[in-house]
């Protein structure tokens, strides 16, 4: 049967949607491990790494940049257009990654069929990507005006708990506005503060195309609007990025088979946001590490993330909208298990195959594994240089750090066990003392490199099942 999900639209304004008010427990551990860019102005590393964010930053917009993207630049700025528009009720943007066969199974049943009414491919994984969802963005609209002027809507101060966190390191609101020249409310800035890069670069390359549904568009109709206005919509972290990682990784537990190449799509999704001009590298890291943070967490069936009643689907800080259904999920992991067993089923009789067999037969842009694993890697740091020079010599281990990383693996290959995961990810992780990386746990999810771990898990699960 197919799932359709009415959306009623919120008309669009430029404080933050109603949720976005009450800053829960989940919230303030995300705070918490974004607020070291609240500090990068204090010293002479930080000021270097901001710097260095936004010439990476215009550099990867105007096409400057040597990244090697799985497309052509003008393809990929084509492909960063229709990625503008969420489809955070059904994954189906994100769903390509899943190959040929596979994704075009997927996108044929899941689809948005207008800006308010969507399909899903079942119940549960509907229910699945909505909770997530909500759990994911919640965490990462937080940040946006809390980082901005330190309130949880433009206007209302964040909470005694929240305004402590500045406190405690130094931090300072507006980063981003004071140190390109944008403070908050001056001509062309964000009038709440965090002024995006379309506001801030000296070179800001715009162009035309095609929406995701199509329909001729423009690049700045995405910025400045009328389809979406971020002029007053803080950069910090990138709530697109939250989403497309969220989704990529449901995708790849829930389709083990195309673990690597979802992880791809997420990095490459966060990247078109950087391709547009609606962020700087630093959002598409923070959002990075808030999705990867709280799908963890709720893989351990933490009880902060789980147990609670949601809105289906999560409300979007960039793109407004509301629904009159809920969720609420008390067991993740047995609500995975419903969804995986429903979306494995239907792509074994869409495909006609066993979904390895139908994974494996991709002529997509995700294809080859080499220019997969270079296009992430360039997307692991973007380059920016050490912020927290002394965490570069220190030994880590995740399983001791954050324990709960290793379902991000185990999940998807549980042929190993959680702490063998864990010596994965440890093994695989990347170049220490970035901006976010200050020796807190969720500096740790900064570091993953789920793209090279997966491969490393992929192996060894295969080996233990083949003695």
């Amino acid at each position: 049967m197919t799932h359709a999900i009415k959306l009623g639209l919120i008309a669009l304004c430029t404080l933050a949607p109603a949720h976005a008010l009450a800053q829960s427990a989940t919230n303030l551990a995300a705070l918490r491990g974004l607020a070291p860019v609240s500090a990068l102005a204090a010293t002479p590393e930080g000021k270097a790494a901001l710097a260095a964010n936004l010439t990476v930053t215009g550099d990867i917009q105007t096409g400057r940049h040597s990244q090697p993207l799985l497309l052509p630049f003008a393809e990929q700025q084509q492909l960063a257009l229709r990625d503008c528009f969420i489809t955070d009720g059904n994954a189906a943007e994100l769903a390509d990654g899943l190959g040929t066969s596979l994704g075009d199974a997927y996108q044929a049943k899941a689809r948005y069929e207008d800006s308010k009414t969507f399909t899903n491919v079942s119940g549960g994984l509907a229910r699945l990507i909505g909770y997530t969802n909500n759990i994911t963005k919640s965490d990462s609209n937080a940040g946006k005006y809390f980082f901005a002027n330190a309130t949880t809507n433009g206007e209302k101060p964040a909470s005694e708990a929240a305004r402590a966190i500045f406190d405690a390191i130094g931090g300072t609101t507006d980063v981003f506005g004071k140190a390109y020249g944008r403070p908050a409310g001056t001509p062309g800035a964000d009038a709440f503060g965090n002024s995006r890069p379309f506001q801030t670069e000296p070179t800001l390359l715009s162009y035309r195309g095609q929406d995701y549904f199509g329909a001729a568009s423009h690049s700045m109709d995405w910025l400045r609007g009328p389809k979406q206005n971020l002029s007053d919509s803080p950069s910090y972290p990138s709530g697109h990025t939250t989403y497309g990682y969220t989704e990529s990784l449901l995708l790849a537990l829930l389709v083990p088979e195309r673990y690597q190449q979802m992880i791809a799509r997420g990095a490459e999704y966060g990247n078109n946001r950087i391709v547009v001009g609606a962020h700087y590298a630093m959002d598409v890291l923070g959002g990075r590490a808030v999705a990867l943070h709280a799908v963890a967490h709720l893989l351990a069936n933490d009880p902060a993330y789980v147990g609670q009643t949601r809105a289906n689907p999560a409300i979007d800080n960039e793109m407004s909208r509301a629904t009159d259904t809920a969720v609420t999920i008390t067991d993740y992991p047995e609500a995975l298990k419903v969804a995986r067993a429903e979306l494995q089923a239907f792509l074994r009789e869409r495909c006609g195959d066993t979904v390895a067999a139908c994974a494996a037969a991709d002529r997509s842009r995700f294809k080859d594994p080499a220019a997969n694993a270079a296009m992430y890697a360039s997307t692991q740091t973007y380059g920016l240089p050490v912020v927290h020079p002394a965490r570069s010599g220190q030994t880590v281990d995740v399983g001791q750090a954050a324990p709960e990383a290793g379902y991000l693996l185990t999940v998807a290959f549980p042929a190993l066990t959680l702490a063998e995961a864990n010596d994965i990810l440890t093994a695989t992780l990347g170049p220490a003392g970035g901006f976010l990386d200050d020796g807190s746990a969720f500096g740790l999810y900064s570091r993953l490199d789920l793209y090279a771990a997966a491969g490393k898990a992929a192996s060894f699960a295969a080996s233990r099942t083949a003695r």
